[in-house]
């Protein structure tokens, strides 16, 4: 009779210790998801650009228009692919007459998030950011009238600008931003396996990717990736290899600035590659290396990248779903 009733007391508290274990480890996770925000359904919409469906539509032609370059063959998709990412996965971009830029290509899938645009953050939104590519001599080529002018050649852009203006002579060069960044916000990816976590989904994640979530944090990384974009959107000293690049310094003249660069966003990375400003690291696992040597000078063991890799592949969410626009 004792035996049993020791049986039973060493069963309860055998039991008792695993349900306050379960309680320890669900209250050492909660602590890990406090870093991380789940990428909400639909982008802030400034009160100067309301978002229309009608809008977004015109928005999508433009972003596909190639006869809006110099050339008639490059388009904001040409760099901003959607198959691969919205990026190009080249180093550095190829625009007009085949000039290759200084820069990668960024993707502009949940850039609507990001406090500033470009690697330089020489634009602060996504209407500043929208013409820019268009007349740059080393991009499209195009001077911003001439683009205007070859717009107005067609009916049907016509019609669209007038249906969302409000006006028959709507065709302007700041109509064009409003459009191009309507149609980028809803370039949105929700649903990642990250976000199904933090929405109370336990399984999203694989063993590894929790790992790699908690040394994401323990290691200080969420200090520059955090936010629905998991980026501060502010500018970092960091020089990677074969770059000269002096960064934010060519826009703002302050030495501070030299060799600094927007925090690039982490949702979606495993698709984005190639990494850095200058697009010389094709490999995840060797961006993450570089990142904890000049950032947190520190290296990192292979096992600790391999599950911060496999945390990153868990970014990934849901691309948009559009059809690519009939041009006129």
């Amino acid at each position: 009779m004792k035996l049993r009733q020791s049986l039973g007391l060493l069963a309860g508290l055998t039991l008792g210790m695993g349900l306050g274990t379960a309680a320890v480890a669900d209250a050492d996770m909660a602590r890990y998801k406090q870093f991380f925000e789940p990428l909400p359904a639909i982008a802030p919409i400034p009160a100067d650009n309301s978002q229309t469906a009608v809008k977004v539509e015109l928005g999508k032609m433009l972003f596909f228009e190639p006869r809006i370059s110099a050339s008639g063959v490059i388009s904001c998709a040409t760099c901003h692919n959607p198959a691969l990412g919205f990026t190009d996965r080249i180093p550095r971009a190829v625009g007009h007459m085949g000039q290759v830029g200084e820069r990668n290509t960024p993707t502009v899938l949940n850039a609507a998030f990001l406090g500033s645009q470009f690697w330089d953050g020489r634009a602060a939104t996504l209407e500043e950011q929208a013409l820019g590519p268009i007349e740059a001599d080393i991009e499209m080529a195009m001077p911003l009238e001439q683009a205007v002018q070859r717009l107005r050649e067609f009916d049907v852009y016509q019609e669209m600008f007038a249906e969302v203006f409000g006006s028959d002579d709507a065709i302007h060069a700041d109509n064009v931003a409003l459009s191009l960044a309507a149609f980028q916000r809803t370039l949105i990816t929700p649903n990642s396996p990250l976000d199904r976590y933090l929405a109370g989904d336990e399984k999203a994640l694989s063993d590894q990717q929790v790992r790699g979530m908690r040394a994401f944090v323990d290691r200080g990384c969420v200090a520059c990736h955090r936010g629905p974009a998991l980026s501060d959107s502010q500018f970092h000293r960091i020089q990677v290899p074969g770059s000269t690049d002096l960064g934010r310094y060519l826009v703002t003249g302050e030495e501070q600035d030299k060799f600094a660069f927007r925090t690039p966003t982490l949702r979606n990375v495993a698709l984005t590659y190639p990494y850095f400003n200058n697009g010389n690291v094709s490999s995840l696992a060797e961006a993450i290396r570089i990142m904890a040597r000049e950032m947190l000078n520190t290296e990192l063991p292979d096992n600790e990248v391999e599950d911060m890799k496999a945390f990153m592949h868990a970014l990934t969410g849901d691309m948009p779903q559009f059809a690519i626009p009939a041009l006129p």
